[in-house]
């Protein structure tokens, strides 16, 4: 449990059912390491209001301290990739690494059976089960399936679980819309009822923030800001990470708005285009690799042909999903080519690819190019 109000429902629902169920709230970041103290820390209020909810459903719940393996696992790799350049995804890995890797070693073994302890989450997605022609397996196996609300879909951020971990997992909210947890949170008197959506970085608060924040763990390494048409430099950049494909470099001075196109990590140069539409901030052929198929045994047999296997492409969170063909290259990196040029398709980020409503697995954005 999160303190939020989908995973406060997600509780309520299994409350209602035959469960030997306990919380738990998962710290994953020690601001005490930053600044001495935990006061005014949000992890407080989430833990609180997470108490509150337990003690109205009369559960029982603990917190368990996943904050080195967050900083082992997920927030120390992902610093040496936004120092280089590229955007990582920590909600990703911290789904793989800690909510499904770390926090399922931690749990204890249930009281009443030798089994392994099941885990729910608020996450919007559904699982069913199921066999394929292109498995060894004869029992069934576990498919990560798009929600029934659409504009809260999740999978995204799950798409790099393991099988395992997924086969353990469940999904109560997954067959609601939001507006249906809302209510019934507000029926059952769930006091986070009304407490709004999450934005950003768990530990670091609002997106306007992140750049300071990394700017406190990596140092300086200003180089220029150029206008990939004139050739230009047009100011200084602090670092790499400072800017991320796409956005508005608020360059001042300018007579247009320039947006970031591309950036170049042997000459320390980020590029800038004129206009929010220009032809550079596109590309259609996605280089993707230390990609993971969910079921890792049963990869499409159409992978290795000329003609490449059909998917749906999500290269970011809360995107309609983009019909593509997916080929392996003799690398075994995967190459993934869109049916029509995505904007801003960033280097670091996710790949996740679909069988429709079905989650296939993802790797790692290494290039893009039209």
């Amino acid at each position: 449990m999160s303190g939020g109000v989908d995973s406060s429902v997600a509780a309520f629902l299994l409350a209602q059912q035959d469960y030997d169920l306990s919380a738990v709230f998962m710290r994953n970041w020690d601001t005490g390491d930053e600044s001495g103290t935990d006061k005014g820390c949000e992890w407080e209020k989430d833990w609180e209001d997470v108490q509150r909810v337990c003690k109205k459903l009369d559960l029982p719940c603990q917190m368990i301290d996943l904050s080195q393996e967050y900083w082992n696992r997920v927030f120390e790799p992902s610093l040496k990739q936004w120092e280089s350049g590229v955007t990582p995804n920590t909600d990703v890995w911290c789904n793989r690494e800690i909510k499904f890797g770390a926090l399922l070693e931690r749990l204890p073994a249930p009281t009443t059976s030798n089994k392994k302890p099941w885990i729910a989450t608020g996450h919007y997605a559904r699982k069913s089960w199921s066999t394929t022609p292109n498995s060894p397996h004869t029992r069934p196996r576990p498919k990560l399936l798009r929600p029934s609300d659409r504009g809260k879909d999740q999978t995204y951020y799950l798409s790099s679980i393991s099988e395992e971990g997924l086969s353990r997992a469940l999904f109560p909210i997954g067959h609601l819309q939001k507006s249906e947890v809302r209510e019934l949170a507000r029926k059952h008197q769930l006091h986070t009822a009304e407490r709004p959506d999450s934005v950003g970085i768990c530990f670091v608060g609002e997106k306007a923030k992140f750049s300071n924040f990394l700017s406190s763990y990596i140092p300086p390494n200003p180089g220029p800001v150029v206008d990939q048409v004139s050739g230009k430099t047009l100011m200084q950049h602090a670092g790499l990470w400072t800017f991320t494909l796409g956005e508005n470099a608020r360059i001042p001075g300018m007579k247009e708005r320039m947006f970031v196109s591309s950036k170049d990590q042997l000459s320390n140069t980020i590029y800038v285009v004129p206009g929010s539409d220009h032809e550079d901030l596109y590309s259609n052929t996605l280089r993707v690799s230390d990609f993971t198929w969910i079921w890792n045994d049963a990869i499409p047999p159409d992978l290795s042909t000329p003609q490449g296997f059909r998917v749906d492409l999500m290269h970011r969170y809360r995107m309609h999903s983009v019909p593509s063909t997916v080929r392996k290259a003799e690398t075994g990196d995967l190459i993934v080519t869109a049916d029509e040029p995505e904007k801003a398709v960033t280097p670091g980020q996710i790949a996740a690819l679909y069988d429709g409503d079905w989650c296939l697995g993802c790797g790692v954005i290494k290039s893009t190019s039209r």
